[in-house]
């Protein structure tokens, strides 16, 4: 999923074992003590920075020593990225103490996204490893730890994988002291977002004030009824307090009975049966009419398909008590091969209109380096609208004859929407119809939007309401604003929730509720004509945040990645 900071630096173990070693360059800031014999293991370094204070401007120079740690090889600190790790602006306003520690002593167990190492072996034998920065069809380029970039001919290419390692060593603490570590933490703590750069403008406030009584969230499911990496979770349609829930690894779809006191927590299906090994089960969407004929039943799953990435939307069949899979063969809807393996999207909705509205994101690598996100020929950075009631041609769905680029050449007529980053959740407003999405961003900010037909929602020429890259901008293109857009002070993953519409009488009436995934906080906002009206943190959850459900009374659920879906009780607070 959306994963913390990974902290990449150096070209192999073995060399930068050796760098460590030597000398501190002398600098302003008092000399720390000389670096010590090895401690036995990784948990002292880890105890040592978490209660010890260190020294940022000690740890800048360590940072910057190209003889020692040479993060800055591969981390920039100003916003702009382009190296081989991550961009650490703000990296401080992010991540917690504990995080930014576990990163760099475990990298491997916590990659950003879009920074896992890319292995390419070509047809002549030759082997490059490296960070993906663009996947065109001429050609593919990698960025070493040493900051140069190979390309690769397409042509050329025999095998291409993504492995779960990271390019920083496993080790890279070994060779200075415990003071030393905590003073390079101290000094990514101390990287957050200058006030210059938080002024505030309208929908992206400096400040987001939390409500005075916080919102409840209680645990809907008994412990012993554990999920395994949820991301999805709502009502069975036409059957009371029966609900399901989908897990991300294991391609599984689970039913939670609630129609007794009991409990139970049984098998919807294991998508294993039909994709073997699965890995990226995203969600699921019941059909409009399955409380009459308890039907169809659509679900997401990201792939590996003979070393290429490729994102499924599958109709699968209900038995006729609707409590499970019918056993039948799944039918492949759509197919949508991607760049690399981020930014798969994951939303999929039914709008009002019967519609399948399906979310894309941009494909990656980061920053859209082949400007996907703006390109009309291509499903990815968009919102996709089809009618699966019909079928047209070789294709098992239809197009609506009102989806905005039908019939014009070159571009794909399933698009309803265009510039998306990566809508990892998006609902429609029960009342009003509003299709509301929360789009990941790159960098500085995230952003809260309101998505109509046909338009242009800004990646990546825009982030957020700031301008970002001009590569892809078409000459005359209008660009359409967030509704609400909040800096790394506040979260780096925002995970699109639901306008409230449960009890009328709730201060929270057609308020939208949504969180952000890495900073674990849920927040709450009214806005008018696409304009920010008032937001609020409304609750610090326990989990993160990874996905939101509403059941048919309109109450509203938040899925905790780590294993437990809560509910949202929203009665005891007041949204003002």
């Amino acid at each position: 999923m959306k994963s913390v900071l990974s902290a990449i630096a150096t070209t192999a173990a073995v060399a930068i074992a050796a760098c460590l070693f030597a000398t501190t360059t002398a600098g302003t800031s008092p000399a720390p003590p000389a670096v010590p014999p090895k401690p036995a293991d990784k948990n002292q370094y880890q105890s040592f920075a978490m209660t010890h204070t260190g020294d940022p401007e000690r740890g800048k120079k360590l940072f910057l020593d190209e003889q020692r740690l040479a993060c800055a090889k591969c981390h920039s600190t100003d916003g702009k990225g382009g190296k081989a790790g991550p961009d650490l602006f703000a990296i401080g306003d992010k991540f917690g103490r504990r995080d930014l520690v576990d990163a760099v002593l475990s990298p491997s167990a916590t990659i950003a996204v879009g920074y896992s190492t890319t292995v390419v072996k070509t047809r002549s034998g030759d082997s490059f490893d490296g960070i993906l920065k663009e996947a065109g069809d001429a050609d593919l380029k990698l960025i070493g730890a040493d900051g140069k970039t190979v390309s690769i001919k397409t042509a050329d290419v025999a095998e291409r994988r993504t492995t779960d390692l990271s390019l920083m060593p496993e080790n890279l603490y070994a060779g200075i002291s415990t003071q030393e570590f905590a003073d390079v933490i101290e000094y990514l703590a101390s990287l957050r977002l200058p006030a210059a750069a938080a002024a505030v403008r309208h929908g992206a406030p400096a400040e987001i004030p939390a409500l005075a009584t916080p919102v409840e969230l209680t645990p809907f499911h008994s412990p012993d009824h554990h999920f395994e990496h949820p991301v999805w979770f709502g009502p069975v349609p036409g059957i009371a307090n029966v609900f399901t829930v989908v897990e991300h690894e294991t391609g599984r779809i689970w039913l939670l009975d609630k129609r007794s006191k009991g409990e139970a927590k049984t098998p919807f299906l294991d998508t294993g049966r039909f994709m073997p090994g699965t890995r990226g089960l995203l969600g699921m969407v019941f059909h409009p009419h399955f409380a009459e004929n308890r039907r169809y039943f659509y679900a997401k799953h990201m792939a590996v398909e003979k070393g290429h990435f490729a994102t499924f939307v599958f109709e699968g069949a209900a038995a006729p008590d609707g409590l499970r899979d019918s056993g039948k063969p799944a039918v492949q809807v759509l197919r949508m091969d991607e760049t690399s393996n981020v930014h798969y999207g994951g939303g999929l909705a039914f709008g009002p209109d019967g519609f399948l509205y399906v979310g894309m994101g941009d494909s990656g690598p980061q920053q859209d380096p082949q400007g996907n996100a703006q390109n009309l020929s291509l499903p990815l950075g968009k919102m996709l609208r089809i009618d699966v009631d019909h079928r047209a041609g070789d294709k098992p769905y239809a197009i609506p004859a009102d989806n905005p680029f039908v019939g014009r050449k070159g571009v794909m007529p399933e698009i309803w929407a265009v510039g998306l980053r990566e809508p990892w959740r998006f609902s429609f407003d029960a009342v009003t119809g509003d299709l509301w999405v929360g789009d990941v961003g790159q960098d500085l900010y995230e952003e809260v939007d309101i998505v109509r037909r046909g338009e242009n929602y800004g990646w990546n020429v825009y982030e957020g309401f700031e301008p970002f890259s001009n590569r892809f901008r078409r000459e005359g293109e209008h660009f359409v604003a967030p509704v609400f857009a909040y800096n790394r002070r506040y979260g780096a993953s925002v995970t699109g929730g639901f306008v409230y519409r449960g009890d009328p009488k709730s201060s929270f009436y057609g308020v939208y509720v949504f969180g952000d995934y890495q900073t674990k906080r849920l927040f709450a906002l009214t806005q008018e004509n696409r304009s920010l009206k008032t937001v609020r943190q409304i609750a610090a959850p326990p989990q993160m945040p990874v996905s939101f459900g509403r059941d048919e009374r309109g109450e509203l659920y938040m899925v905790g990645y780590e294993g437990t879906v809560y509910h949202i009780d929203l009665s005891g607070s007041m949204f003002e």
